[in-house]
């Protein structure tokens, strides 16, 4: 559940429901109805277990969500769908009504939402084969990616989803990751251009040899090429 304002109803229901179906609740601190509905909402929504969010909008704070949805009285529910108004009521509803209304927005489980869950990098890879530029499965593997500093193939994954503000974010971290990397390249390289010619009959500076490419991302086309001129040059 978020408390939503005029400043973040954009980002906070608008982009988050293109990822997961948002319910958006308007309510004030004076309205009887709103507390008896408020509950029975986050109830119906926390069983969902994380597939349909809540967000609250108190319309004394923010009336101009209020007059977006030319809304005359309270409580008003509306729920959004990839970025979409696709539903909602107004006044107060029975328990049943309200868990009939949430469940009806929970979405069904297919394959890409599985291999979503499991959350590595390979099912991730694979829940992008199956609907490319999803957006949630792109988020999720550049933190990956980022993670392992291995931030080069960033900037790709996330092209179809700009200007949308966590791809934006992550493209930002992803070309700090890079410029860092450049730089360690940048001091590393001419350090083992210099051990190489002395690797196989010194032990301390194929030692040393090793000890540097440790400090690089494994994967890294650079790191790879050095790791095959030492190969090359022992055997």
């Amino acid at each position: 559940m978020a408390d939503v304002t005029d400043a973040t109803f954009e980002l906070d229901v608008i982009e988050r429901s293109k990822t997961v179906p948002v319910i958006v609740d308007l309510w004030a601190p004076w309205c009887g109805p709103c507390t008896t509905l408020g509950p029975m909402l986050e109830t119906a929504v926390a069983s969902t277990g994380g597939r349909v969010e809540l967000a609250k909008v108190n319309v004394d704070e923010n009336p101009g969500i209020s007059r977006a949805f030319g809304v005359q009285s309270i409580p008003a529910v509306f729920a959004f769908v990839d970025g979409k108004g696709v539903d909602g009521f107004i006044g107060a509803q029975s328990e049943a009504k309200v868990a009939a209304f949430v469940a009806k927005l929970v979405p069904e489980v297919s394959e890409v939402d599985l291999l979503l869950a499991a959350g590595d990098e390979a099912s991730l890879r694979k829940a992008l084969e199956l609907a490319p530029a999803h957006p949630a499965a792109s988020y999720a593997l550049a933190k990956v990616l980022l993670n392992d500093r291995r931030a080069a193939e960033v900037p790709e994954l996330l092209l179809a989803l700009v200007p949308d503000p966590q791809a934006e974010q992550l493209l930002a971290e992803a070309a700090a990751v890079l410029a860092d990397l450049d730089h360690a390249f940048h001091q590393v390289l001419p350090q083992l251009d210099e051990l190489l010619g002395s690797v196989k009959v010194d032990e301390a500076a194929r030692a040393t040899y090793l000890q540097l490419l440790e400090t690089l991302p494994s994967a890294d086309p650079r790191t790879v090429a050095a790791r095959k001129a030492l190969s090359a040059r022992l055997f």
